[in-house]
Protein backbone atom coordinates (compact mmCIF):
# COMPACT_ATOMS: atom_id res chain seq x y z
CA UNK A 1 0.00 0.00 0.00
CA UNK A 2 1.27 3.37 -0.90
CA UNK A 3 0.93 5.76 1.78
CA UNK A 4 -0.09 9.41 0.92
CA UNK A 5 0.13 12.88 2.92
CA UNK A 6 -2.37 15.62 1.48
CA UNK A 7 -1.52 19.03 2.09
CA UNK A 8 -4.34 20.63 1.71
CA UNK A 9 -8.34 19.81 1.39
CA UNK A 10 -9.84 22.69 -0.52
CA UNK A 11 -11.50 22.62 -3.50
CA UNK A 12 -8.28 20.57 -5.06
CA UNK A 13 -7.79 18.83 -2.27
CA UNK A 14 -11.64 17.63 -1.82
CA UNK A 15 -11.61 16.32 -5.46
CA UNK A 16 -7.86 14.40 -5.34
CA UNK A 17 -9.70 13.10 -1.88
CA UNK A 18 -13.40 12.16 -3.61
CA UNK A 19 -11.15 10.42 -6.14
CA UNK A 20 -8.73 8.42 -4.43
CA UNK A 21 -12.15 7.46 -1.41
CA UNK A 22 -14.18 6.05 -4.90
CA UNK A 23 -11.62 3.71 -6.71
CA UNK A 24 -14.11 1.66 -8.23
CA UNK A 25 -14.13 2.02 -11.82
CA UNK A 26 -11.06 3.57 -12.24
CA UNK A 27 -7.09 2.74 -12.87
CA UNK A 28 -7.06 -0.89 -10.40
CA UNK A 29 -3.81 0.68 -8.76
CA UNK A 30 -5.70 3.38 -6.98
CA UNK A 31 -6.70 0.86 -4.70
CA UNK A 32 -3.34 0.31 -3.90
CA UNK A 33 -3.22 4.12 -2.04
CA UNK A 34 -4.17 4.98 0.96
CA UNK A 35 -4.45 8.48 1.98
CA UNK A 36 -2.56 8.61 5.03
CA UNK A 37 -2.55 12.01 6.62
CA UNK A 38 -4.16 15.37 5.83
CA UNK A 39 -2.90 18.81 6.36
CA UNK A 40 -5.74 21.54 6.96
CA UNK A 41 -5.19 24.88 8.96
CA UNK A 42 -8.65 24.02 10.88
CA UNK A 43 -8.83 20.20 11.53
CA UNK A 44 -12.43 20.88 13.39
CA UNK A 45 -14.15 22.54 10.59
CA UNK A 46 -16.86 20.97 9.04
CA UNK A 47 -16.28 19.29 5.64
CA UNK A 48 -18.45 18.58 2.96
CA UNK A 49 -18.11 14.94 3.15
CA UNK A 50 -17.15 12.04 5.52
CA UNK A 51 -13.61 12.21 6.32
CA UNK A 52 -11.65 10.21 9.38
CA UNK A 53 -10.94 13.11 11.57
CA UNK A 54 -7.93 10.63 13.12
CA UNK A 55 -6.30 11.97 9.89
CA UNK A 56 -6.15 15.68 10.14
CA UNK A 57 -3.70 17.82 11.26
CA UNK A 58 -2.66 21.33 11.35
CA UNK A 59 0.99 20.46 11.66
CA UNK A 60 2.10 20.38 7.69
CA UNK A 61 5.36 19.92 8.82
CA UNK A 62 4.73 16.83 10.32
CA UNK A 63 3.29 15.30 7.09
CA UNK A 64 6.30 15.97 4.87
CA UNK A 65 8.49 14.53 7.56
CA UNK A 66 6.64 11.47 8.53
CA UNK A 67 7.89 8.16 7.85
CA UNK A 68 5.21 6.66 6.61
CA UNK A 69 4.41 8.37 4.31
CA UNK A 70 5.70 7.80 0.07
CA UNK A 71 4.57 10.57 -1.44
CA UNK A 72 3.23 14.05 -0.46
CA UNK A 73 0.71 15.99 -2.66
CA UNK A 74 0.58 19.44 -2.77
CA UNK A 75 -2.78 21.50 -3.28
CA UNK A 76 -2.08 24.54 -0.81
CA UNK A 77 -1.31 26.85 -2.99
CA UNK A 78 0.68 30.30 -2.92
CA UNK A 79 4.19 30.68 -2.58
CA UNK A 80 4.56 29.65 1.02
CA UNK A 81 4.88 27.25 3.08
CA UNK A 82 4.75 25.38 -0.15
CA UNK A 83 8.05 25.70 -1.72
CA UNK A 84 9.22 24.91 1.61
CA UNK A 85 7.36 22.35 2.32
CA UNK A 86 8.19 20.14 -1.33
CA UNK A 87 11.83 21.16 -0.39
CA UNK A 88 11.35 19.59 3.41
CA UNK A 89 9.51 16.78 1.62
CA UNK A 90 11.76 16.06 -1.27
CA UNK A 91 14.55 16.12 1.90
CA UNK A 92 13.47 13.44 3.23
CA UNK A 93 13.30 11.36 0.38
CA UNK A 94 9.55 11.82 -0.22
CA UNK A 95 8.10 11.59 -4.13
CA UNK A 96 5.75 14.81 -4.59
CA UNK A 97 2.99 15.63 -6.92
CA UNK A 98 1.90 19.44 -7.09
CA UNK A 99 -0.77 21.77 -8.66
CA UNK A 100 1.35 24.65 -7.67
CA UNK A 101 2.27 26.70 -11.06
CA UNK A 102 3.62 29.78 -9.17
CA UNK A 103 5.91 27.74 -7.04
CA UNK A 104 7.45 25.79 -9.86
CA UNK A 105 7.74 28.99 -12.61
CA UNK A 106 9.50 30.78 -9.76
CA UNK A 107 11.82 27.96 -7.51
CA UNK A 108 11.55 24.98 -9.95
CA UNK A 109 15.42 25.02 -10.19
CA UNK A 110 16.16 24.63 -6.54
CA UNK A 111 13.06 22.29 -6.52
CA UNK A 112 13.71 20.00 -9.65
CA UNK A 113 17.82 20.22 -8.58
CA UNK A 114 16.98 18.72 -5.10
CA UNK A 115 14.74 16.23 -6.61
CA UNK A 116 17.20 14.86 -9.49
CA UNK A 117 19.60 14.79 -6.36
CA UNK A 118 17.66 12.96 -4.21
CA UNK A 119 16.52 10.71 -6.77
CA UNK A 120 13.22 11.39 -6.14
CA UNK A 121 9.64 12.43 -8.62
CA UNK A 122 8.02 15.83 -8.97
CA UNK A 123 4.80 15.51 -10.96
CA UNK A 124 2.99 18.74 -11.69
CA UNK A 125 0.23 17.98 -14.74
CA UNK A 126 -2.15 19.91 -12.90
CA UNK A 127 0.28 22.95 -12.56
CA UNK A 128 -1.13 24.26 -16.40
CA UNK A 129 -4.00 23.76 -17.94
CA UNK A 130 -6.33 22.02 -15.36
CA UNK A 131 -7.52 18.36 -16.03
CA UNK A 132 -5.80 19.03 -19.62
CA UNK A 133 -3.04 16.39 -19.95
CA UNK A 134 -0.73 18.31 -21.59
CA UNK A 135 2.68 17.78 -19.47
CA UNK A 136 3.35 14.06 -19.70
CA UNK A 137 2.65 14.44 -23.37
CA UNK A 138 5.37 16.88 -23.91
CA UNK A 139 7.45 14.62 -21.35
CA UNK A 140 6.98 11.57 -23.02
CA UNK A 141 4.63 11.15 -26.63
CA UNK A 142 5.94 14.62 -28.30
CA UNK A 143 9.66 14.22 -26.81
CA UNK A 144 10.16 12.62 -30.33
CA UNK A 145 9.38 15.49 -32.61
CA UNK A 146 11.68 18.70 -32.90
CA UNK A 147 9.60 21.09 -31.30
CA UNK A 148 8.81 24.57 -32.59
CA UNK A 149 6.15 26.15 -30.87
CA UNK A 150 3.80 26.42 -28.04
CA UNK A 151 0.78 28.71 -28.23
CA UNK A 152 -1.76 28.57 -25.72
CA UNK A 153 -4.85 30.09 -23.95
CA UNK A 154 -3.64 28.92 -20.52
CA UNK A 155 -6.01 31.59 -18.10
CA UNK A 156 -9.61 30.86 -17.96
CA UNK A 157 -10.90 34.29 -16.25
CA UNK A 158 -9.50 36.02 -19.21
CA UNK A 159 -11.27 33.75 -21.54
CA UNK A 160 -14.02 34.43 -19.98
CA UNK A 161 -13.81 38.27 -20.27
CA UNK A 162 -12.97 38.54 -23.82
CA UNK A 163 -15.85 35.76 -24.74
CA UNK A 164 -18.06 38.50 -23.19
CA UNK A 165 -16.66 41.72 -24.80
CA UNK A 166 -16.66 39.35 -28.00
CA UNK A 167 -20.45 38.49 -27.42
CA UNK A 168 -22.00 41.63 -26.09
CA UNK A 169 -19.50 44.65 -27.51
CA UNK A 170 -18.91 45.73 -23.48
CA UNK A 171 -16.05 47.01 -22.04
CA UNK A 172 -13.57 44.96 -19.92
CA UNK A 173 -14.27 47.18 -16.71
CA UNK A 174 -17.87 46.52 -16.79
CA UNK A 175 -17.35 42.83 -17.47
CA UNK A 176 -14.71 42.07 -15.08
CA UNK A 177 -16.72 43.52 -12.15
CA UNK A 178 -19.57 40.90 -13.59
CA UNK A 179 -16.95 38.04 -13.68
CA UNK A 180 -16.40 39.21 -10.47
CA UNK A 181 -19.69 39.17 -8.72
CA UNK A 182 -20.10 35.48 -10.53
CA UNK A 183 -17.11 33.70 -9.22
CA UNK A 184 -14.78 33.54 -12.38
CA UNK A 185 -12.86 36.66 -11.34
CA UNK A 186 -10.92 36.63 -8.06
CA UNK A 187 -12.05 40.03 -5.69
CA UNK A 188 -8.23 41.14 -6.60
CA UNK A 189 -7.73 40.31 -10.16
CA UNK A 190 -4.31 41.23 -10.89
CA UNK A 191 -2.30 37.27 -11.54
CA UNK A 192 -5.19 37.22 -14.33
CA UNK A 193 -6.14 39.99 -15.96
CA UNK A 194 -2.42 41.37 -15.92
CA UNK A 195 -0.87 37.60 -17.12
CA UNK A 196 1.03 36.91 -14.47
CA UNK A 197 -1.11 33.36 -13.95
CA UNK A 198 -0.21 32.93 -17.96
CA UNK A 199 3.57 33.19 -18.01
CA UNK A 200 4.13 31.08 -14.72
CA UNK A 201 2.48 28.88 -17.00
CA UNK A 202 4.27 30.03 -19.66
CA UNK A 203 7.83 29.33 -17.98
CA UNK A 204 6.66 25.51 -17.13
CA UNK A 205 5.40 24.76 -20.98
CA UNK A 206 8.77 26.43 -22.52
CA UNK A 207 10.71 24.24 -20.13
CA UNK A 208 9.19 21.40 -20.34
CA UNK A 209 9.16 21.78 -24.52
CA UNK A 210 12.08 23.19 -25.31
CA UNK A 211 14.52 21.23 -22.76
CA UNK A 212 15.82 24.52 -20.40
CA UNK A 213 14.73 26.49 -17.28
CA UNK A 214 13.24 29.80 -17.65
CA UNK A 215 14.11 32.89 -15.75
CA UNK A 216 9.83 33.90 -15.47
CA UNK A 217 11.09 37.86 -15.27
CA UNK A 218 12.80 37.45 -18.72
CA UNK A 219 9.09 36.22 -20.34
CA UNK A 220 7.56 39.15 -22.30
CA UNK A 221 4.13 39.65 -20.54
CA UNK A 222 0.69 42.51 -21.33
CA UNK A 223 -2.62 41.95 -20.05
CA UNK A 224 -5.77 42.51 -21.30
CA UNK A 225 -6.98 45.73 -19.54
CA UNK A 226 -6.25 47.85 -22.34
CA UNK A 227 -8.43 45.37 -24.76
CA UNK A 228 -11.27 48.14 -25.69
CA UNK A 229 -14.65 46.73 -27.28
CA UNK A 230 -13.65 49.26 -30.45
CA UNK A 231 -10.63 46.71 -30.77
CA UNK A 232 -12.85 44.11 -30.51
CA UNK A 233 -15.18 45.40 -32.79
CA UNK A 234 -12.12 46.36 -35.29
CA UNK A 235 -11.04 42.91 -34.86
CA UNK A 236 -14.31 40.84 -36.11
CA UNK A 237 -14.70 43.10 -38.99
CA UNK A 238 -11.13 41.99 -39.98
CA UNK A 239 -11.89 38.70 -39.58
CA UNK A 240 -10.14 37.77 -36.08
CA UNK A 241 -11.34 37.63 -32.62
CA UNK A 242 -8.83 38.56 -29.47
CA UNK A 243 -7.34 36.04 -27.05
CA UNK A 244 -4.51 36.28 -24.83
CA UNK A 245 -2.17 34.25 -25.84
CA UNK A 246 1.10 32.56 -24.15
CA UNK A 247 3.48 31.90 -26.97
CA UNK A 248 7.03 30.37 -26.80
CA UNK A 249 8.82 29.29 -30.54
CA UNK A 250 11.97 27.85 -31.37
CA UNK A 251 13.30 28.91 -35.17
CA UNK A 252 14.37 25.77 -35.81
CA UNK A 253 17.53 27.76 -38.22
CA UNK A 254 18.70 29.54 -35.30
CA UNK A 255 20.48 29.13 -32.23
CA UNK A 256 18.94 25.92 -30.97
CA UNK A 257 19.35 27.54 -26.78
CA UNK A 258 17.73 30.36 -27.90
CA UNK A 259 13.31 31.00 -27.34
CA UNK A 260 10.74 33.37 -28.09
CA UNK A 261 8.20 33.74 -25.06
CA UNK A 262 5.47 36.01 -24.57
CA UNK A 263 2.04 36.62 -23.17
CA UNK A 264 -0.05 39.47 -24.79
CA UNK A 265 -3.43 39.83 -26.55
CA UNK A 266 -3.82 38.76 -29.87
CA UNK A 267 -5.38 38.99 -32.87
CA UNK A 268 -6.11 35.35 -33.72
CA UNK A 269 -7.95 33.93 -37.31
CA UNK A 270 -11.67 33.25 -37.19
CA UNK A 271 -10.60 30.27 -39.19
CA UNK A 272 -7.51 29.18 -36.46
CA UNK A 273 -8.24 26.08 -33.77
CA UNK A 274 -7.80 28.47 -30.78
CA UNK A 275 -10.49 31.20 -31.71
CA UNK A 276 -13.45 29.31 -30.78
CA UNK A 277 -12.12 28.36 -27.25
CA UNK A 278 -14.08 29.77 -25.43
CA UNK A 279 -15.53 31.17 -21.84
CA UNK A 280 -13.18 29.33 -19.12
CA UNK A 281 -12.02 26.90 -21.85
CA UNK A 282 -8.11 26.29 -22.18
CA UNK A 283 -6.61 24.68 -24.87
CA UNK A 284 -2.41 24.35 -26.10
CA UNK A 285 -1.35 24.01 -29.49
CA UNK A 286 2.04 22.33 -30.00
CA UNK A 287 3.70 22.02 -33.36
CA UNK A 288 6.91 19.52 -34.01
CA UNK A 289 8.52 17.68 -36.40
CA UNK A 290 7.48 15.13 -38.18
CA UNK A 291 4.22 15.59 -36.17
CA UNK A 292 2.86 18.88 -37.21
CA UNK A 293 0.23 20.51 -35.13
CA UNK A 294 -1.79 18.99 -32.52
CA UNK A 295 -4.46 20.89 -29.87
CA UNK A 296 -5.07 20.02 -26.54
CA UNK A 297 -8.34 22.07 -25.37
CA UNK A 298 -10.42 21.01 -21.89
CA UNK A 299 -11.51 23.04 -18.88
CA UNK A 300 -8.67 24.62 -17.01
CA UNK A 301 -9.69 25.01 -13.35
CA UNK A 302 -12.58 23.09 -11.11
CA UNK A 303 -12.47 20.56 -8.44
CA UNK A 304 -12.81 17.32 -10.91
CA UNK A 305 -10.55 18.26 -13.65
CA UNK A 306 -7.40 19.79 -11.58
CA UNK A 307 -7.84 16.54 -8.87
CA UNK A 308 -8.06 14.57 -12.19
CA UNK A 309 -4.42 15.94 -13.30
CA UNK A 310 -3.72 15.63 -9.38
CA UNK A 311 -4.67 12.00 -9.58
CA UNK A 312 -2.79 11.39 -12.77
CA UNK A 313 0.29 11.91 -11.39
CA UNK A 314 -0.07 10.07 -8.24
CA UNK A 315 -0.86 6.64 -10.38
CA UNK A 316 2.50 7.74 -12.50
CA UNK A 317 4.00 7.71 -9.44
CA UNK A 318 2.68 4.66 -7.90
CA UNK A 319 3.10 2.60 -11.14
CA UNK A 320 7.04 3.33 -10.45
CA UNK A 321 7.29 2.09 -7.56
CA UNK A 322 5.30 -0.94 -7.97
CA UNK A 323 7.95 -1.61 -10.87
CA UNK A 324 10.65 -0.83 -8.61
CA UNK A 325 11.55 2.45 -10.84
CA UNK A 326 11.73 4.79 -8.11
CA UNK A 327 14.37 3.86 -6.11
CA UNK A 328 17.87 5.22 -5.04
CA UNK A 329 20.03 6.49 -6.35
CA UNK A 330 19.33 9.21 -8.58
CA UNK A 331 19.74 7.34 -11.76
CA UNK A 332 17.75 5.02 -11.29
CA UNK A 333 14.85 7.41 -11.78
CA UNK A 334 12.80 6.97 -15.13
CA UNK A 335 13.48 10.06 -17.27
CA UNK A 336 10.21 10.30 -18.87
CA UNK A 337 8.52 11.04 -15.50
CA UNK A 338 11.56 13.52 -14.65
CA UNK A 339 13.05 17.19 -15.15
CA UNK A 340 16.61 16.11 -15.84
CA UNK A 341 17.65 19.89 -17.38
CA UNK A 342 19.28 22.09 -15.47
CA UNK A 343 20.53 24.93 -17.88
CA UNK A 344 18.65 27.76 -18.77
CA UNK A 345 17.34 28.86 -22.06
CA UNK A 346 18.54 32.27 -23.89
CA UNK A 347 15.06 34.22 -24.34
CA UNK A 348 15.15 35.90 -27.77
CA UNK A 349 14.94 40.18 -27.79
CA UNK A 350 11.24 41.19 -28.36
CA UNK A 351 13.16 43.68 -30.70
CA UNK A 352 13.65 40.80 -33.43
CA UNK A 353 10.05 39.40 -32.92
CA UNK A 354 8.85 38.72 -36.11
CA UNK A 355 5.12 38.95 -36.48
CA UNK A 356 2.24 40.77 -37.66
CA UNK A 357 0.68 44.49 -36.04
CA UNK A 358 -2.78 45.64 -35.65
CA UNK A 359 -2.36 49.48 -34.23
CA UNK A 360 -5.46 51.89 -33.57
CA UNK A 361 -4.42 55.28 -34.21
CA UNK A 362 -6.57 58.49 -33.35
CA UNK A 363 -5.39 61.83 -35.54
CA UNK A 364 -6.40 65.13 -36.14
CA UNK A 365 -8.56 65.10 -39.12
CA UNK A 366 -6.25 66.81 -41.84
CA UNK A 367 -5.56 65.73 -45.16
CA UNK A 368 -2.75 63.77 -46.18
CA UNK A 369 -2.23 62.03 -42.59
CA UNK A 370 -2.70 58.27 -44.29
CA UNK A 371 -0.08 59.48 -46.25
CA UNK A 372 2.68 60.47 -43.87
CA UNK A 373 1.83 57.70 -41.16
CA UNK A 374 2.39 55.45 -44.59
CA UNK A 375 5.60 57.31 -44.72
CA UNK A 376 7.03 56.52 -41.19
CA UNK A 377 6.37 53.20 -41.60
CA UNK A 378 7.81 53.06 -44.88
CA UNK A 379 11.53 54.37 -43.71
CA UNK A 380 11.62 51.68 -41.29
CA UNK A 381 10.59 48.78 -43.59
CA UNK A 382 7.35 47.95 -42.51
CA UNK A 383 4.66 46.96 -45.34
CA UNK A 384 0.96 47.82 -44.54
CA UNK A 385 -1.75 44.86 -44.92
CA UNK A 386 -4.58 46.61 -44.81
CA UNK A 387 -5.48 50.22 -43.86
CA UNK A 388 -8.90 51.66 -42.53
CA UNK A 389 -10.20 54.93 -41.48
CA UNK A 390 -13.52 55.39 -39.90
CA UNK A 391 -15.64 58.59 -39.42
CA UNK A 392 -14.65 61.30 -37.04
CA UNK A 393 -15.19 60.47 -33.41
CA UNK A 394 -15.40 63.37 -30.56
CA UNK A 395 -13.62 65.16 -33.68
CA UNK A 396 -10.95 62.86 -34.95
CA UNK A 397 -10.02 60.39 -37.16
CA UNK A 398 -9.39 56.97 -36.29
CA UNK A 399 -7.09 55.33 -38.42
CA UNK A 400 -6.58 50.79 -37.91
CA UNK A 401 -3.34 49.57 -40.03
CA UNK A 402 -2.69 45.68 -39.97
CA UNK A 403 1.08 45.48 -41.09
CA UNK A 404 2.26 42.43 -42.89
CA UNK A 405 4.97 40.29 -41.44
CA UNK A 406 7.65 42.23 -39.81
CA UNK A 407 10.34 43.02 -36.63
CA UNK A 408 8.39 44.24 -34.01
CA UNK A 409 11.99 46.45 -33.57
CA UNK A 410 11.15 48.27 -36.86
CA UNK A 411 7.57 48.73 -35.64
CA UNK A 412 8.87 50.82 -32.98
CA UNK A 413 10.79 52.71 -34.96
CA UNK A 414 7.93 53.84 -36.78
CA UNK A 415 6.18 54.77 -34.40
CA UNK A 416 8.61 56.87 -32.87
CA UNK A 417 8.66 58.33 -36.10
CA UNK A 418 4.53 58.85 -36.50
CA UNK A 419 4.88 60.12 -32.08
CA UNK A 420 6.01 63.32 -33.81
CA UNK A 421 3.68 63.85 -36.43
CA UNK A 422 1.35 66.62 -35.80
CA UNK A 423 -1.63 65.70 -36.63
CA UNK A 424 -1.75 62.42 -34.63
CA UNK A 425 -3.43 62.69 -30.97
CA UNK A 426 -2.38 59.34 -29.79
CA UNK A 427 -1.63 55.63 -30.55
CA UNK A 428 -5.23 54.18 -28.72
CA UNK A 429 -4.08 50.38 -29.84
CA UNK A 430 -1.20 48.35 -30.25
CA UNK A 431 -1.60 44.55 -30.66
CA UNK A 432 -0.42 41.47 -32.11
CA UNK A 433 -1.31 39.15 -34.96
CA UNK A 434 -0.90 35.58 -34.95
Amino acid sequence: MIKIGLLGLGTVGTGVTKILLDPAQRHPLLKDIEIARIGVRSPDKPRRFSIDAAKLTSDLESIVTDPDVDLVVEVLGGLEPARSLILKAIGTGKHVVTANKAVVARYGHEIFSAANQAGVYVLLEAAVGGGIPVIAPLKQALGVNRLRGVTGIVNGTTNYILTRMQNEGGDFEAILQDAQRLGYAEADPTADVDGYDAADKLAILASLAFGGRIHLEEIHREGIRNVSATDISYARTLGFVIKLLAVARRDPGADPNEVELRVHPTLVPREHPLASVNDVYNAIVIEGDPLGQVMFFGPGAGEGPTASAVVSDILNIVAALKTGGATQPAQTINPLLACPHDHYSKVRPMASLETRFYIRFLTRDELGVIGALGTCFGNQGVSLESVVQKDLRDGLAEIVVVTHTVREGNVNAALNEIRQLKALHSIASLLRVL
